[in-house]
């Protein structure tokens, strides 16, 4: 067969605490990691938001304080999809992260000055096309009961 592969799959299990990929990174690394990705990912949602809500005038505290509630929503948000995603099956998993997403960018799109239709509309294709991709991937790092590796 053209598409078989010498890693595991659903027809063959893995011996208890194996992966099928190499782990370079120690669990010291990994838990850092998982907290470090969502703040630093905040952080950056939160200046894009300061910024367009600036549009070129003054900084102002106003700015500032929208930009630290936004990236403090963001990753509290994040985290909450993280958890959440994880402990579901497929389709649903795939939609808690395209709401996410969906209403991410449908948030930093409005600071941007559009109409709320055409920021909503937007976000919707953006929730799809998350979904989508979810939806894709997910089967490919599961297990035979739908469930994460």
């Amino acid at each position: 067969m053209a598409y078989a592969t010498h890693m595991a799959g659903p027809h063959r299990a893995l011996p208890p605490g194996t992966s099928p990929t190499p782990d370079v990174f120690g669990e010291r690394t990994h838990r850092i990691m998982h907290w470090a990705v969502p703040v630093v990912l905040g952080l950056l949602y939160g200046y894009w938001v300061a910024a367009l809500d600036r549009d070129a005038g003054p900084i102002t505290g106003g700015n500032m304080l929208l930009g630290w509630l936004s990236a403090l929503a963001f990753v509290v948000l994040y985290a909450a999809a993280r958890a959440l995603a994880h402990r579901l099956k497929r389709e649903p998993h795939a939609l808690t992260w395209a709401v996410f997403a969906g209403l991410a960018f449908g948030f930093l799109y409005s600071q941007n000055g559009g109409t709320v239709v055409r920021a909503s509309g937007l976000s919707l294709l953006v929730a799809v096309g998350v979904f989508a991709v979810a939806w894709y991937r997910y089967p490919l790092h599961g297990n035979a009961e739908g469930r994460r590796i």
